[in-house]
């Protein structure tokens, strides 16, 4: 595997190395293809915007203006992906992934172990709008900070923080309810 930072990667990439943006996809293909799964709720959408998303950066890589934050800057092209395809095929309606095992498949390790609560989990997630699902998955799945949403979705941090709030909220009313059902 690649060990040279990103930063090296991109020049090299842009001098023509295919192999070094080879790596650059490697390094983070699993981070976003987790991403795009949950913002749009199928693998195989997930798989056309993650193609989509580094043809776009390898077309326009001259265009990273900091290679040293290569991962910030392709987290937003992915973003925009999703976003661009979800509106495509009107798919700003909530979608459930009912595959447990691709769900555990992109679970990271510090995941409930719990499949049926993963699950409803994801049933909740898919409930919400998609615009508190993707601020609430970029702040506590992804664990970016509010400037890094900002520079992703172009919406201001205030709106961002009362997005994740307001998805905090309704997630925690949905999931109270399935617990005290139990």
């Amino acid at each position: 595997m690649e060990r040279r930072p990103d930063e090296s990667l991109v020049h090299a990439a842009r001098q023509g190395d295919v192999t070094a943006f080879g790596a650059l996809v490697h390094r983070y293909r699993d981070k976003h293809a987790r991403f795009a799964i949950r913002m749009l709720g199928s693998r195989d959408d997930a798989e056309d915007v993650l193609q989509s998303a580094f043809v776009r950066a390898h077309r326009h890589l001259a265009k990273c203006g900091d290679p040293a934050r290569f991962g910030a800057w392709l987290h937003r092209i992915v973003v925009n992906e999703c976003r661009t395809f979800a509106t495509r095929r009107g798919a700003r309606e909530q979608r459930l992934v009912r595959d447990d095992l691709l769900l555990a498949s992109i679970e990271d390790e510090s995941a409930p172990a719990d499949v049926e609560m993963r699950s409803e989990v994801q049933h909740a997630l898919a409930a919400l709008p998609a615009d508190l699902r993707e601020a609430f998955l970029l702040k506590h799945v992804e664990e970016l900070s509010y400037a890094e949403m900002v520079e992703l979705t172009g919406a201001g941090e205030s709106a961002l923080k009362m997005r994740v709030k307001r998805a905090s909220d309704q997630l925690r009313d949905q999931l109270e309810g399935i617990v005290r059902n139990d």
